[in-house]
């Protein structure tokens, strides 16, 4: 989503969201939970490559320092907003979606094969004992 912050309330909802994502693919955040930026970055900061680490970095820091309103209306909004269209280009591709859409295709092939190699043992067993 590409979102352009146009008062310091939009941070708020930059940073959640880009919480969100990095809890939808990489983990860390309990069924139901929805932590902080800051407390994301500490679980699975780590995840991110090292540019887009200091961009959310930053992000965390502006989501903070936009709840005290003298220094929300000092915050760099542009760059801000580029920080948070960079993050969400990263961990938009793979969403809880396709993530899930690919545990079903593994499960299914798994189960394919487990009947496949079923099928060439009985064929076998019935080649053995000369019923074909």
């Amino acid at each position: 989503m590409t979102r352009s912050a146009n008062s310091p309330d939009d941070i708020r909802d930059m940073a959640d969201e880009v919480a969100r994502l990095i809890a939808a693919r990489f983990g860390g955040a309990r069924r139901g939970e929805r932590p902080p930026l800051s407390v994301m970055l500490r679980r699975r900061g780590g995840a991110l490559p090292r540019r887009l680490r200091k961009e959310a970095a930053a992000l965390a820091l502006a989501d903070q320092r936009s709840a005290q309103p003298k220094i929300a209306r000092q915050l760099d909004l542009t760059g801000l907003s580029r920080s948070h269209q960079a993050l969400a280009a990263h961990l938009q591709p793979l969403g809880e979606l396709s993530r899930w859409q690919g545990r079903v295709v593994g499960f299914a092939a798994s189960v394919a094969l487990g009947l496949m190699v079923l099928a060439a043992a009985v064929v076998w067993i019935l080649m053995m004992r000369g019923y074909l």
